[in-house]
């Protein structure tokens, strides 16, 4: 019996037979044999065995103790080969820690101090001139984000092979890192290192941060003249830099170019579509590869599953559910019970999204934040709130970046300024409140309650503003209070700090030019978008145009435009515009926006309720009726107004007409008393915006009934005289409640703040900020 004969064994039964045979033989002491027998189990699976082979091996050496160390790591245990590590350290002077032990015993560090001490470890053998410890060293400081100790180690190396100069490449990617990344990875080239497919894997994924495609290119140059971009490796890596660069062509081109194909290039194309907005050329792709004999994994799923949910079939939906549920995924793989819970909420039916949440054994955080996200991103704030409290109060689930961003824009819908607040101070306690996304939602959030100060506070001092997105923030905040020109101002601001606008930016700007009428800043933006930025205008930016046009009262513009466009207007577009008409009163151009719009978008009754107003506004009582025959007919209900108002910290809800809040009575005894003293000083009911033809005083008792009317009343009644209320509405604010306003602000000399579907409102004094333009 040789060491050749015992690794020649390939099933544990026949590797216990030899052993047995090794102890009655009595060469069981020699040291060889339960060395190779420990690694023998261990790659056939059997780590019970391997741990008694360790266990009576009867002269340890530093050979046994690798051994047992790697097979811990092998089978994901670091706690144990931990254990391991310092059973060698006590084993005497005779066993020591040797080049071999340290690239596995590294994997164990469970923490950077860990990690730390088992460095100075090897300072003190000296086995730092070792390239494979010293690598190992890198790879440690890098897991733990200490990329800059790993730098240290790179640096102090006498000598470097291609594993070191992949392994720092590699620890600047995962952190983060793009710039040092290329930095190192342009170093190693003019040093003449061999290069190799790991070096092309870690390098591709900072093309992306860095928004640099031509690097990309430059990179896949660099690969076919290596000759390595035919690896299977490369050209997923290839695949995916390309998808992430929205160079959609080149992710096919090379996808196409290839020879073989694993799993990871089909799910890497199939992605690349599915994130580039093409669901259905991703869903064909799915099929192609069924065809070709590649079955799908989890990852495959979840993009098909994010496709079905951007084509809005809630069929198909349940269809993938299905298909998901059949291979037994759907419960016991945590990554497609939230890819399903993300489906049905993107779709929109968030009962199916909480029924699959409710169904699944095992959550994380990232469940819980998919469930948060989809009730927020369907308007449904309270329920929003509702998880998000659960999970933290009930489940001690600690929050993650994506939880904070889920949730902040919940309380920014409601109004909910002290709770929002309480979420900045949390993000303060975990480290996230200067993280960009996170700092984002907090300008936006702080922006939608009123408090812009604050906003622009956090935006100039403490959030980092190298991305877009805290601009684009800002200057949608600036907008949303109707200061046209301190969000041009920001933009000029942007463009001299060299952070590249996106598409995003230009919608925040041109409604920011809307609200305040400045259209010929509007029109300029529209102009450098395109010419200068190479941005081509989406329907959005068309929308705000159309909107910027139509308040400034140039209708014939507007609908000019409209026709004009290269892209098919959509629901928005045509909506922009009927609001407008229903504000200058184009009853006839605003009878033809309707038409579209009942085309495109029939189950919006928003758009029944606007050309409703317009006929009512003209005493065309057969045209609200014929309108609201209409929406009958198509079993359409109205939006039911809301306002709300956040009083020693509880948020007071009230909707139009509706008595079942506690102090109603009260509010309404205050109400007439309030509505004496209005008309004492000139107010008078504009009746046009009540829908029903009845008699005045019933008209009258509508129009006090509104929600922002309940809401500010109730205000006056419960907080100090004097100070400043701030009420958030659901919708658009009606001509008669904001000239109402007007007239409450100067009688009890307080300032009224409003914010409505559109804007805000800020009144003092008698006077709106918005001067009436709105």
């Amino acid at each position: 019996m040789d060491l050749s004969q015992l690794r020649a064994c390939t099933s544990t039964r026949r590797l216990r037979s030899i052993h047995a045979i090794l102890i009655s033989s009595g060469r069981i002491r020699d040291v060889f044999f339960p060395t190779t027998l420990v690694s023998l189990y261990s790659r056939l699976g059997d780590l019970r065995s391997a741990a008694l082979s360790f266990a009576h091996t009867p002269n340890k050496n530093i050979f046994s103790f690798n051994s047992i160390i790697a097979t811990y790591i092998h089978h994901g245990l670091p706690f144990d080969a931990g254990r391991c590590f310092r059973s060698l350290l006590l084993a005497g002077p005779r066993v020591r820690p040797d080049e071999f032990t340290f690239p596995v015993a590294l994997k164990a560090s469970l923490d950077l101090s860990y990690g730390k001490a088992m460095h100075s470890l090897v300072r003190k053998l000296g086995l730092g001139w070792n390239v494979f410890v010293s690598s190992s060293l890198m790879h440690m400081y890098s897991r733990f984000g200490a990329v800059r100790d790993a730098e240290k180690v790179f640096v102090e190396m006498p000598e470097r092979d291609s594993g070191a100069w992949n392994a720092m490449v590699s620890g600047f990617c995962q952190n983060g890192m793009a710039a040092d990344a290329v930095r190192v990875f342009s170093a190693m080239v003019a040093e003449g290192v061999r290069v190799d497919r790991v070096t092309f894997a870690s390098v591709l994924p900072v093309c992306a941060p860095l928004d640099d495609l031509l690097l990309g290119l430059a990179i896949h140059v660099f690969a076919i003249k290596q000759g390595l971009d035919v690896e299977l490796f490369v050209s997923n890596a290839l695949i995916d830099m390309y998808a992430k660069m929205g160079c959609i062509e080149g992710a096919q081109q090379k996808f196409d170019d290839m020879l073989d194909r694993d799993l990871v290039s089909w799910n890497s194309i199939i992605s690349a579509y599915e994130q580039a907005g093409k669901p259905h050329t991703a869903l064909e792709l799915h099929s192609e590869m069924q065809k070709s004999g590649v079955q799908p994994d989890v990852l495959t799923l979840v993009s098909l599953a994010s496709a079905v949910a951007q084509q809005g079939n809630v069929l198909s939906g349940r269809s993938v559910h299905a298909y998901i549920t059949r291979r037994g995924w759907d419960t016991d793989d945590i990554i497609a019970g939230n890819a399903i819970v993300d489906m049905y909420a993107k779709l929109g039916v968030v009962e199916l999204a909480q029924r699959m949440f409710d169904k699944m054994p095992v959550r994380d955080v990232i469940t819980w934040n998919t469930l948060l996200t989809g009730y927020s991103q369907n308007g449904l704030a309270d329920e929003a709130i509702d998880v998000y409290e659960t999970m933290e109060q009930s489940e001690g689930i600690r929050p993650i970046q994506g939880t904070l961003v889920s949730v902040l824009p919940a309380y920014s819908h409601l109004g909910a300024l002290q709770k929002g607040m309480r979420i900045h101070a949390q993000a303060m306690q975990i480290g996230l409140h200067s993280d960009v996304y996170v700092g984002t939602c907090l300008i936006d959030m702080y922006a939608k309650c009123g408090r812009l100060n604050e906003a622009v506070a956090l935006f100039e001092k403490e959030i980092p503003r190298a991305s877009s997105g805290p601009w684009n923030a800002i200057i949608a905040g600036y907008g949303i209070h109707g200061h046209g020109k301190q969000a041009l101002r920001i933009f000029s601001q942007m463009e001299q700090e060299m952070v590249k606008p996106d598409n995003v930016t230009f919608v925040s700007l041109l409604s920011a030019c809307s609200h305040a009428g400045l259209v010929d800043g509007g029109q300029r933006c529209f102009h450098v978008m395109q010419t200068k930025y190479g941005i081509r205008p989406v329907v959005k930016h068309y929308a705000c145009m159309v909107d910027l046009l139509g308040r400034a009262g140039d209708l014939d513009a507007a609908y000019g435009l409209i026709r004009t466009m290269p892209i098919e207007p959509d629901s928005a577009v045509w909506g922009a515009l009927l609001g407008a008409c229903r504000v200058h009163g184009n009853v006839e151009l605003g009878a033809l926006a309707s038409e579209f719009l009942f085309e495109i978008d029939p189950e919006n009754v928003g758009y029944y309720v606007l050309l409703s107003n317009m006929y009512a506004k003209t005493g065309d009582w057969d045209g609200v009726n014929d309108v609201r025959s209409l929406a009958k007919r198509r079993h359409l209900q109205k939006t039911p107004g809301w306002s709300s108002i956040e009083v020693n910290n509880k948020v007071n809800v009230f909707f139009t007409g509706n008595q079942s809040h506690p102090q109603y009575e009260n509010i309404c005894k205050e109400a007439v008393i309030l509505l004496a003293k209005m008309k004492s000083l000139g107010y008078v009911p504009d009746y046009s915006f009540v829908l029903q033809d009845v008699e005045e005083d019933e008209k009258e008792h509508i129009l006090s009934n509104h929600s922002e009317r309940l809401a500010i009343t109730f205000g006056l009644m419960n907080t100090a005289p004097k100070t400043s209320i701030k009420i958030f509405k659901n919708l658009r604010v009606c001509g008669d409640c904001h000239n109402a306003t007007k007239f409450i602000s100067r009688i009890t000399e307080r300032e009224i703040t409003v914010r409505d579907s559109n804007r805000f409102h800020h009144f003092r004094d008698g006077i709106c900020s918005c001067g009436d333009y709105w």
